[in-house]
């Protein structure tokens, strides 16, 4: 198994590529903590899986990325049940802002920037403490996203979110060089989850909007991503940090032409404005794009 024994934290662990990557952990011998906003589907995933046969493999921690004691708290109870730390994977995600730049509030702007930013930093702070303290070599994986690499793959506030984790994720891998620990980050394209597919879209439909966009014609799902992290979290990519791992069937490989697949995002922008809060459970804001811009 490639990660016998290894004791695994995933934020955002109760849905979409989280779920997966966390039932792809426990399949290859991990011990492996859900951490995640909403507490109703994380304990549920949880419950399901101990009745699954992983009675003591695995715990659910109800956790708000956003803030800071709750991260380092979620790390020091992960240590305390399972005797120490040795991957974590910053996962927990929204879609954030959406809307013209123009018209984008700050409390929506900064919503965005804690959860897919703030949260990595922290939950990177923290697993590097606990790794130094250990005195053993530690792995860090963060979800970034091919927004972060092209302009018009996702919503304004979500690629500038997603780009600085990628800068985020090769400044801690080079910091953290000296005590072993690696840091990486994935890339998804076009995932079918709950964020990226409206619930008023059928599978099928869902499906084919993803399909449609991207060079390999089929779309992308959470297992592909989490057969990635397992990689990445094992001692398989011993030698590899400070990588971003693109996962998205081609499609920023179409270069000059990217913007006629991805251009969705980019209409999408301009003709709303909302606060998306992803899987958290918490409501989106929609809210009246200002006549007066």
């Amino acid at each position: 198994m490639k990660l016998d024994n290894k004791v695994c934290v995933v934020t955002g662990g109760a849905n979409g590529i989280g779920q997966a990557t966390v039932e792809k952990f426990l399949a290859e011998g991990a011990k492996v903590v859900i951490a995640d906003f909403n507490d109703e589907i994380g304990q549920h995933v949880c419950s399901n899986l101990k009745d699954n046969g992983y009675t003591k493999e695995v715990e659910f921690l109800k956790t708000d990325v956003r803030i800071e004691s709750e991260i380092e708290n979620l790390v020091n109870n992960t240590c305390e049940m399972f005797g120490g730390l040795d991957v974590i994977f910053n996962n927990a995600g929204v879609i954030g802002a959406v809307g013209p730049l123009w018209d984008l509030d700050e409390e929506d702007w900064d919503y965005t920037f804690d959860v897919l930013v703030k949260g990595v930093f922290f939950g990177i702070k923290h697993a590097a403490r606990a790794f130094r303290k250990q005195e053993r070599s530690g792995v860090i994986l963060n979800t970034s996203s091919v927004a972060g690499l092209n302009g018009g793959c996702g919503p304004l506030a979500y690629s500038t979110s997603k780009a600085a984790v990628i800068n985020l994720t090769r400044s801690a891998a080079i910091q953290l060089a000296q005590d072993k620990i690696r840091v990486n980050a994935i890339c998804p394209g076009y995932i079918y989850t709950g964020l990226t597919i409206p619930k008023t879209d059928s599978v099928s439909e869902g499906s084919d909007k993803l399909s449609i966009r991207q060079p390999i014609q089929d779309h992308g799902t959470p297992n592909d991503i989490a057969s990635a992290a397992v990689f990445l979290c094992s001692d398989d990519s011993r030698f590899i940090s400070g990588e971003a791992l693109v996962i998205d069937g081609a499609l920023t490989a179409l270069g000059p032409d990217l913007w006629n697949k991805a251009g969705i995002a980019y209409e999408r922008d301009m003709s709303s404005k909302v606060l998306n809060r992803g899987t958290t459970g918490e409501s989106h804001v929609k809210k009246p794009l200002s006549s007066s811009f």
